[in-house]
């Protein structure tokens, strides 16, 4: 080192630490705030279109199934499916399973 340079002791380097460490706490919280904000935004924004999808005669994509609520985690709601639909598919399923069968391919990722 340099004579007219001091030294550094290992007081001096937990302090700066620890203020660099708050300076990061700083930047972190304030990020969080603006994440925070933006979040409010695009919420409200949500709101707006949800009411404008309710309205009106045609739903679109959604007419017959709720829409997910992304805030709450819900799943939306699907119809049940008829007692001749489901065996209509278990045929279908069990059908292709034979043919598959009688090929002899097997799937991709399937092991034995």
């Amino acid at each position: 080192m340099p004579p007219g340079r001091p030294r550094k002791t290992a007081d001096d380097a937990l302090i700066k630490s620890a203020e660099m460490l708050g300076w990061a706490l700083g930047g972190i919280e304030r990020e969080i705030g603006q994440t925070k904000d933006r979040l409010a935004a695009l919420m409200a924004q949500a709101a707006k279109l949800r009411a404008r999808l309710g309205r009106g005669r045609g739903r679109g994509a959604a007419a017959g199934a709720e829409v997910a609520d992304a805030t709450t985690g819900r799943k939306r709601k699907r119809g049940k499916m008829s007692a001749e639909a489901r065996k209509r598919m278990s045929e279908m399923m069990r059908k292709r399973w034979a043919e598959t069968k009688k090929s002899g391919k097997r799937r991709l990722g399937a092991s034995r």
